[in-house]
């Protein structure tokens, strides 16, 4: 048995008979305007010089079409979007966890990672967990994470300030941008 399916969203171009409008810009193989002509006539024009007939601004009034060789279009173009995905980078975020009564080479060797993780290209998410009777000093805190962000202040800007959520101060930073 045949089913129809109902298409919402056509990512795909109107080619050669799907095009239904009575006139359309006509643009040919090499960019010259051939002008407004009936999409029949836009048509046989396109199969004579066998190539397609593809509606590439159809809100245009009249609609645009483009005489050109439709697979060698398509194939350019997924080329292109591959391309694209392949220079694409996505950003973590990776944790740094720090405490309230830090000593000095445990700060540094936290700042180091830290420093390594923004030079990969990553965002640096560092925060304070608050235990028992540490939560009466939230200040410490702020101190603490002051210095972190003073100590990469070279290499590092501050995207978000600490903020205490609950038992966790949180502090969000980024790479600096190159000059």
């Amino acid at each position: 048995m045949f089913w129809r399916c109902l298409i919402i969203s056509n990512k795909e171009l109107q080619i050669n008979e799907d095009i239904r409008d009575r006139e359309v810009r006509v643009i040919g193989p090499d960019g010259a305007q051939l002008g407004v002509m009936t999409s029949k006539e836009a048509l046989e024009q396109a199969f004579a010089q066998n190539l397609d007939l593809v509606k590439i601004a159809p809100q245009a009034t009249p609609p645009v079409c483009k005489i050109i060789d439709y697979g060698k279009y398509r194939f350019e173009q997924t080329k292109r979007e591959k391309e694209a995905k392949k220079n694409q980078r996505i950003v973590d975020i990776k944790e740094v966890r720090l405490s309230l009564n830090i000593d000095v080479h445990d700060f540094e060797t936290k700042v180091g990672h830290a420093v390594r993780f923004l030079k990969g290209g990553d965002k640096v998410k560092a925060s304070i967990r608050f235990r028992g009777r540490e939560m009466g000093h939230p200040e410490i805190g702020y101190d603490v994470m002051k210095r972190f962000a003073e100590a990469l202040e070279e290499v590092a800007v501050v995207e978000k300030p600490a903020k205490l959520e609950g038992r966790n101060m949180l502090m969000f930073l980024a790479s600096r941008p190159a000059k």
